[in-house]
């Protein structure tokens, strides 16, 4: 079997993937029916609880048996056998960008950048999900971008991004599919919490408060926001990169998500990540070009 990495990484993505036609997925086949009735989704994606560390577990039995008298906990109750919403800690926004249009015209970063929509809750986000084409479906040079409501533009100007960065990994063509749908349940499951500064408070904000101010525009700029401002993938020519952005320019806490990101994605050791300051992007206008390669996989 071919290395997964682009970057020359010697090891497997999975050591104990065995057999080529198995990718690990841990999802199970039963559908949850917990996302309200909707059309037949193209693609089957259902829910890895595993990732979440919003409470569902109360309802997961109930929901598995199908049971019309199970009443989950949910916002405001759920009654009458109607389903329940089981909110995230943060709203998400996924962004969509294309370096190039139809007509092969290069346009630019900014103009190329489009929201596709917002969600906060786990029945949103499934229900959105189901509905997005996965990387390896996409043209090169086409990007999908993952943040929390507090980013206004998934840029590296944005006040929240500014003084972070991001850890890379770049894969060879057509392995990216569950690593992204891992890397984004990781994030929005709140799997990072434990990675920012101590000092640092949560966001206990209310998501619908949240929602408001970004649509109409309204400073929540003194909002406490995750320590992970989201995450990107970036289909190119010749491979697909993977990144994942955070807002503070602390070692500790780099270190912190670089180990975190290898334990929900389940990297091996010898997994080559890089490193590169928002700041290096906006001096050399790459995202990507002269990153620094994480020591500690070489050692």
């Amino acid at each position: 079997m071919a290395n997964y990495f682009s970057n020359h990484s010697q090891s497997r993505f999975l050591n104990n993937n065995t057999n080529a036609n198995n990718t690990g997925t841990t999802t199970s086949p039963t559908v949850n029916t917990t996302v309200s009735s909707s059309p037949a989704a193209p693609r089957s994606r259902v829910p890895s609880s595993k990732h979440f560390s919003t409470s569902v577990s109360s309802t997961i039995t109930g929901e598995r048996s199908r049971s019309k008298d199970t009443t989950p906990s949910s916002v405001g109750g759920g009654t009458n056998g109607v389903v329940g919403v089981h909110p995230l800690k943060n709203t998400w926004v996924f962004w969509f960008r294309q370096q190039r249009t139809p007509g092969n015209k290069i346009i630019s970063y900014e103009d190329g950048i489009k929201k596709i929509s917002a969600f906060s809750s786990v029945e949103s986000y499934w229900s959105l999900w189901t509905h997005l084409s996965p990387p390896s479906a996409l043209q090169p040079t086409t990007d999908y971008l993952l943040f929390h409501t507090g980013i206004r533009r998934p840029v590296w100007e944005d006040p929240l991004n500014i003084s972070g960065g991001k850890w890379i990994i770049r894969l060879k063509k057509g392995v990216a599919d569950r690593l992204w749908e891992d890397l984004v349940l990781a994030i929005i499951g709140d799997q990072f919490d434990d990675c920012r500064d101590a000092e640092s408070p949560t966001n206990n904000g209310g998501e619908d408060n949240v929602a408001r101010n970004w649509e109409d525009g309204s400073d929540n700029g003194s909002a406490d926001w995750p320590e992970i401002c989201g995450c990107t993938i970036s289909v190119r020519q010749s491979e697909d990169i993977v990144s994942l952005w955070n807002k503070t320019d602390d070692p500790k806490v780099r270190e912190k998500i670089r180990d975190t990101m290898r334990r929900v994605l389940n990297l091996p050791h010898s997994t080559i990540m890089e490193y590169k300051s928002n700041n290096d992007s906006m001096q050399d206008k790459s995202s990507f070009r002269n990153s620094a390669i994480d020591r500690s996989s070489l050692t």
